[in-house]
């Protein structure tokens, strides 16, 4: 009999809006994915992360590191001086020219952390970030700081977002977000690994910038080719008003969750001979 292999399968943007927790609560309660990270600065983190503590013991919950949709939790004069954090580009900009201040990241990452566990009672289990902030010059340093200044190294995993660079070649979808995204990480796990901290090794499931393509193809393509300990991220959720005002991407989220809801997708992992697990080993 073939075994099964394991896999992360996590669900990005817990508490982004109401629609995207509800629906990822919905999907962990399925057992159809197996772990979520929480946006803490955002509104809805505290109106849904009372849905996550049933949950605990089933899937990974971590905290999605935010430092470009929102506001920050406190005053960031340097980097959102407006009220606002910035978007992505502007944000990458700055970490590449080493303009970011070091103490200002340090004390929104705390924040977040403090505001993650304030609501759901415990610390993480696992660190990302949204659009992968977490690896950026800048940001990283940062984060392993307050991270081993808390005792988290041994306790908490972290998410590399790069791939072995044949991997993502052989997957039709995806492959330039990939490959940026993995340039953007170099470096990043061996970082962690030397701070204490254990790292997924292999990951995938990057969207097309077509948001017409279907979401199965997606999921197939995301699903193959997987690294040693790897990780597929998602973005599944419900359309709501308020996510349409932070995000372009609404159509895209509810026919993820629609497909990872079918049978069609349950097939897939059958087929595949994947079990899907809450973390790194």
């Amino acid at each position: 009999m073939t075994s099964f292999r394991t896999a992360i399968l996590c669900a990005d943007d817990y508490g982004l809006s109401d629609g995207v927790s509800r629906g990822i609560a919905e999907l962990a309660e399925m057992g159809r994915l197996s772990a979520t990270g929480a946006m803490t600065n955002m509104p809805a983190w505290r109106r849904t992360a009372p849905d996550l503590k049933p949950l605990r013991r089933r899937i990974g919950i971590g905290l999605h590191l935010n430092l470009t949709t929102g506001a920050p939790l406190a005053n960031m004069p340097r980097l959102a001086p407006t009220g606002r954090l910035p978007p992505l580009r502007e944000l990458v900009a700055e970490a590449f020219r080493r303009r970011l201040d070091w103490d200002e990241i340090m004390g929104e990452i705390a924040r977040q952390l403090d505001a993650f566990q304030d609501a759901h009672g415990e610390a993480p289990s696992f660190i990302d970030g949204h659009q992968h902030v977490h690896v950026l010059p800048g940001v990283r340093g940062a984060l392993l700081q307050v991270l081993r200044q808390r005792g988290y190294a041994g306790r908490v995993w972290l998410r590399d977002p790069a791939d072995g660079t044949v991997s993502i070649l052989r997957r039709p979808i995806g492959r330039g977000k990939a490959l940026a995204v993995g340039a953007f990480a170099r470096g990043f796990a061996r970082q962690a690994h030397a701070a204490g901290f254990v790292t997924n090794r292999g990951f995938s499931g990057f969207a097309p910038f077509d948001l017409s393509v279907p979401a199965h193809r997606i999921f197939e393509a995301a699903f193959s080719n997987l690294g040693r300990v790897p990780l597929v991220m998602c973005h599944p959720g419900y359309g709501d008003d308020e996510l349409r005002g932070l995000d372009p991407a609404v159509e895209s989220r509810v026919a993820e969750l629609e497909y990872l809801k079918s049978d069609s997708f349950g097939e897939l992992l059958e087929a595949r001979r994947i079990r899907l697990v809450p973390g790194v080993p």
